[in-house]
């Protein structure tokens, strides 16, 4: 199962919420008019002469922190210096978006650094230009070592009430009238150099994340008693620590390889807050597979074509608990040993993938098969097959779509008495006993008289934006989600939504992001439960308006 249970607001209006965030900048010093300079004579605007930008930050570090928030406040980039190294190789399709005010600049594919488009130190973060004077800092620089991250946290309104869970099977404002920490979230990274062509490059990232985020990227056996055993609201987790190489010689795009735990390929959304359109995720995607740990080689065969090969432990599982047992206290026909696996999804699996983007950079299409082995029931071992699709109409229009089926095989069934007892007395992995909360679901099978069956999901949600200029976005998301046999939400049913998003950067360090959403589950109530408390659910549509905030450091 893959939806994780666990203050009052009011949107603003788009004018008030500037203003008020403006006001609350403003107070904390970031973008006072009487900001002190290292100077005292004429202030210097690096962004029409770029050499003044030291002398326009300062020397001590929380000046210069608070003087770049105030430098790029109602910017939508960074100050460009006219020195830089090309961003991208001649002849490499066109960089088809900007950020702001969209999530990427790059149609996004993961599992690797974008092929002839990334370059060291590329990340646009205060944090650093605070630090850069200093002897940390300056290391740092010589070494292409970035640390930077983001505060995130929002609230919703809902017509649900129950708390908590209410609003599932809606994920991650899963809980109805709250406001919340979705992610603090910082990163350690080099970034290897694929635009060059002579040499092989080397770069690595640790990522630390707290917040209601960690219940969608949970792996079991790394900290996941925090989820599993006790159902916290917040926690930590580690969604990406990784070494990677880039070797350019072998194609004309070069090859990177990963090793480690990455974000799994090749959604629209991400677990990352900066990474996503709008604030909330589609169904599609709360159910979907969030991290793999393995090896990813990608190649760019040509200007135009990237495949990529995977080999990984399943999807959400510890590396270590690869054939890990547990005693059977209760054999059964689902489970007949004395002892079982503590994940039968751990075990070896393939990704495969090719990529084609036109030379324009106008379109883009994905297709995957991501973390493929037998498929048995396993924590999230989820056999995945879709893709995605961009499409830019114009610099104001742009599509991104993405259809899945994924399945598990052998899931107990939840309407036979011999599947229901073997869970109910310790005898399957994912017995009450050893996960009491969130376990995985199980099927409701097209009869009881059947132990197991496969179950299925198919997805399908879409994103039209419109981008008026380089500081707002609007999106508009429809979406189906299909839960043939209920074991992602609970419910046999088909699911469809409409939401529609405003993403509004004061500059390209802060975002707020308000929405409007609406639910409906076809075959019956879905919404208004409370698991915790043993209540069902008693409504089938959902009308949801929530919003947050991105403050980037």
């Amino acid at each position: 199962m893959r939806i994780r249970f666990g203050g009052m607001g009011r949107i603003m209006s788009a004018r008030a919420g500037a203003l008020g965030l403006r006001a609350v900048l403003l107070l904390g010093g970031i973008c006072a008019p009487s900001m002190a300079r290292a100077d005292d004579g004429p202030q210097c605007d690096p962004y029409k002469d770029y050499s003044c930008l030291d002398q326009y930050l300062g020397d001590d570090v929380f000046g210069r922190i608070a003087n770049y928030y105030r430098l790029e406040y109602g910017e939508s980039s960074a100050p460009s210096d006219p020195n830089a190294q090309p961003s991208r190789r001649a002849g490499w399709p066109a960089t088809p978006q900007s950020t702001p005010p969209m999530p990427f600049t790059e149609w996004p594919y993961g599992g690797t650094q974008n092929l002839g488009t990334t370059r060291p130190s590329n990340a646009d973060s205060p944090l650093m230009v605070g630090i850069a004077n200093t002897g940390l800092g300056r290391w740092m620089g010589d070494n292409h070592i970035q640390m930077y991250g983001w505060l995130n946290g929002g609230f919703n309104i809902s017509s649900n009430t129950r708390r908590p869970g209410g609003n599932a099977p809606i994920g991650y404002t899963y809980t109805p009238n709250t406001a919340q920490l979705d992610q603090a979230v910082l990163y350690i990274e080099r970034v290897p150099d694929t635009v060059q062509k002579d040499h092989i490059d080397w770069g690595f990232r640790i990522s630390a994340l707290y917040g209601e985020t960690y219940r969608y990227t949970t792996a079991l056996g790394l900290a996941s008693w925090q989820l599993l055993k006790q159902n916290n609201v917040n926690g930590y987790d580690f969604p990406m620590a990784y070494f990677e190489l880039f070797v350019p010689q072998v194609t004309e795009g070069g090859m990177d390889v990963r090793i480690g735990r990455f974000i799994s390929i090749p959604d629209i959304e991400a677990q990352l807050a900066p990474n996503n359109y709008m604030y909330t995720h589609s169904l599609s995607y709360t159910f979907d597979n969030f991290t793999n740990e393995g090896i990813q080689a990608t190649f760019g065969v040509t200007k135009n074509l990237f495949l990529q090969f995977g080999l990984t432990d399943g999807t959400e599982a510890a590396i270590w608990q690869w054939g890990s047992r547990m005693p059977n206290p209760h054999p059964n026909p689902l489970f007949p040993g004395t002892t079982m696996l503590k994940n039968p999804g751990a075990q070896l699996s393939y990704t495969g993938c090719i990529r084609y983007q036109s030379d324009s950079g106008n379109d883009d299409v994905n297709l995957c098969a991501d973390a493929i082995n037998n498929g048995t029931w396993g924590y999230n071992n989820l056999q995945w097959f879709g893709g995605t699709y961009y499409h830019k109409f114009d610099d104001q229009w742009h599509l991104a779509s993405e259809a899945y089926y994924l399945y598990q095989k052998s899931v107990p069934n939840a309407l036979n008495p011999i599947a229901q007892d073997a869970v109910a007395n310790g005898g399957t992995p994912f017995s009450p006993q050893y996960v009491p909360f969130n376990a995985p679901g199980l099927a409701i099978c097209s009869n009881a008289n059947q132990l197991t069956c496969t179950a299925g999901a198919f997805g399908f949600v879409s994103y039209l934006n419109y981008s008026p200029d380089k500081l707002n976005n609007f999106s508009f998301r429809p979406e189906f989600y299909y839960d043939i046999q209920g074991q992602r939400t609970g419910l046999k049913s088909r699911y469809v939504g409409l939401s529609l998003g405003w993403q509004h950067w004061l500059s390209p360090q802060i975002e707020i992001r308000p929405e409007i959403d609406w639910y409906q589950s076809l075959n019956g109530n879905a919404f208004n439960a409370s698991s915790a408390a043993g209540i069902p659910a008693n409504k089938n549509t959902t009308i949801l308006a929530a919003s947050d905030v991105i403050l980037h450091f």
